[in-house]
């Protein structure tokens, strides 16, 4: 993999992680679309790396809060606050996707990355987001997040092995559908992300270091995804304070056709 393939996908994997377009599509479509060779584990490791510092660095403030609240938790054996709450919802909610990522990992690299697929789940999932914040009220903000909403939430986010339906765009709709306003449903979504991303960069270390460990490209991508990352988490939360998810929900569908008509082609070619 050359320094220049390891900065674009860098830069799809920050942008699309948290941008409700799927980071796991991009990826999956950008090698079959410019002829690249499979970038490997390896580069997914890192990748996944460069998000999860953009997640930390981003909501650094937020992280102290939960970090004080679970050691409150531990000391007093109480859940009360706020902050308490969310650390066991967060923790709930990473469950139904560490389950299914268990299971159905090796079908998510392997079975599920056909492109005509990949484009279906990318249309469709755009027209569900689309539709459920056009319907669904803003009448609940992040502290009114139930057990029951976390629980659905994370059962929407193990949805997001297929790629092309995104993890933050599953999740997003999920708090959507529960009358969470739009930046309270993209806070909470982007939080969750930090335990399924670091399980998942954990569990490929070992497999990184025994390929070699780091080199120039994967530096650059891991550079290039954190960046990219921390400003995708900006431009969404600044965004869904007075906009909807539409532009999101177009983008999808279009890539979609757009990588239907490529696929009918070359397959007729």
């Amino acid at each position: 993999m050359t320094v220049f393939q390891a900065l674009v996908l860098g830069i799809l994997q920050g942008l699309a992680e948290f941008l409700p377009i799927s980071s796991s599509a991009h990826l999956a479509l950008a090698p079959w679309v410019f002829g690249w060779p499979e970038p490997g584990l390896a580069v997914d490791v890192a990748l996944h790396v460069g998000t999860l510092v953009a997640v930390l660095v981003y909501f650094r403030e937020e992280w102290i809060k939960l970090i004080v609240a679970a050691l409150e938790i531990v000391r007093t054996q109480r859940i009360q606050t706020p902050e308490q709450k969310r650390v066991v919802f967060l923790l709930v909610a990473t469950i139904p996707g560490g389950i299914a990522g268990v299971f159905l990992n090796d079908y998510a690299e392997s079975t599920f990355r056909s492109p005509a697929l990949i484009a279906v789940a990318l249309a469709a999932m755009g027209i569900v987001l689309w539709l459920v914040d056009r319907v669904r009220p803003q009448t609940r903000s992040l502290d009114a997040i139930r057990w029951s909403d976390a629980i659905l939430i994370g059962i929407a986010q193990a949805a997001a092995l297929l790629p092309g339906v995104s993890r933050s765009g599953a999740t997003i709709t999920a708090g959507r559908a529960l009358a969470l306003d739009r930046e309270s449903a993209a806070t909470f979504s982007f939080l969750m992300s930090m335990p399924i991303i670091a399980a998942a960069a954990i569990f490929k270390v070992p497999h990184l270091l025994h390929s070699g460990g780091a080199s120039l490209p994967l530096l650059v991508g891991i550079t290039a995804s954190a960046v990219s990352g921390w400003l995708a988490i900006a431009i969404v939360m600044r965004y869904v304070r007075s906009h909807s998810y539409g532009v999101f929900a177009v983008y999808r569908v279009l890539l979609g056709a757009a990588v239907l008509a490529l696929f009918f082609v070359r397959a007729r070619g």
